[in-house]
């Protein structure tokens, strides 16, 4: 039996959208945003369980995290539902961490909604970020610090919900904080922190920031993201990135995730995961199973 095959796989990140029958208007409206891989056109096509078997099925994927996927923002609540018929027929996935806006008129009752529904786990909503870390600043409209943002984040721990926080490592000094003031809110930040700029200066930047916000106990990671535009998933690029993170984080707050289909503009499921793979080879077996599968069960609650 091949490792691949051997050690079982929690996916902590990916997705499905069915662009026939759901409205996401990244992938629907004929004129792109601005993407962090660059031109994404490749993605503007049905994404459902067999298509991410087919692609994975190399390794013993056993459940899988869906994350939101950007759908139509008038009614959050149209993708959960659709995501439990998925998971009824399909299988997968196994839990979801659904979609809400912390900052709108409507959180609290999105946010009961979307608690009520027994897949979910927990809320992404991307807070407001700079483009650059010499842009950033504390205390913009829409971001951690904005104060009807966070009256919104704070109603995710009475409802048993956890937040998965997407946003530039120069955001994470923002994030450290209101995991602080939230100690009974998990914090699970998604791809790694976002090292695209793997300069001397910027990998330092990244570190030190990955530093700050894991000194807080409530604040899980997930390591999957590492794509680059234009450049291939590689162990020799994104290994460092691997083991750094975990170093950093320790082996029971890190999660090895595909991102799948958006990585697949960055590499073939075979790619990221036997990279993660090699990454973590002199690991005891104990510590990559925590990391490849135990850390995804108990902090998603599969």
């Amino acid at each position: 039996m091949t490792e691949a095959n051997d050690i079982a796989i929690a996916d902590a990140h990916q997705h499905f959208w069915d662009l026939d029958r759901n409205y996401h208007p990244w992938l629907c409206d004929s004129e792109p945003i601005p993407f962090r891989y660059g031109d994404y056109s490749a993605l503007r096509q049905t994404y459902m369980p067999d298509d991410y078997r087919r692609d994975s099925a190399d390794f013993k994927v056993v459940r899988t995290v869906h994350v939101e996927a950007e759908h139509d923002p008038r009614n959050p609540l149209t993708e959960t539902l659709w995501l439990e018929d998925v998971a009824a027929k399909h299988g997968l996935p196994t839990a979801i961490v659904a979609a809400a806006w912390l900052d709108r008129d409507d959180v609290e009752e999105v946010l009961s909604a979307q608690a009520a529904r027994g897949m979910v786990r927990g809320i992404r909503h991307k807070p407001a970020a700079a483009a650059s870390p010499g842009a950033a600043k504390r205390g913009a409209s829409g971001s951690m610090d904005d104060e009807r943002w966070r009256r919104g984040y704070a109603m995710l721990g009475p409802l048993g919900l956890s937040f998965d926080l997407q946003t530039p490592w120069w955001h994470l000094d923002a994030a450290a904080e209101l995991a602080r003031d939230f100690p009974d809110t998990q914090i699970v930040i998604n791809h790694t922190g976002l090292p695209a700029d793997r300069s001397d200066d910027g990998l330092n930047g990244w570190r030190r920031a990955l530093e700050v916000v894991a000194a807080q106990g409530n604040v899980a990671i997930k390591i999957s993201g590492l794509g680059r535009p234009g450049l291939p998933w590689t162990l020799e690029a994104n290994g460092p990135i691997v083991r750094d993170t975990i170093a950093i984080f320790g082996t029971d707050r890190c999660m090895f995730a595909s991102n799948y289909p958006v990585d697949r503009l960055a590499g073939s499921f075979e790619d990221i995961y036997s990279g993660f793979m090699a990454a973590t080879e002199a690991f005891p077996q104990s510590e990559r199973k925590a990391l490849f599968h135990d850390n995804a069960v108990r902090i998603y609650r599969l």
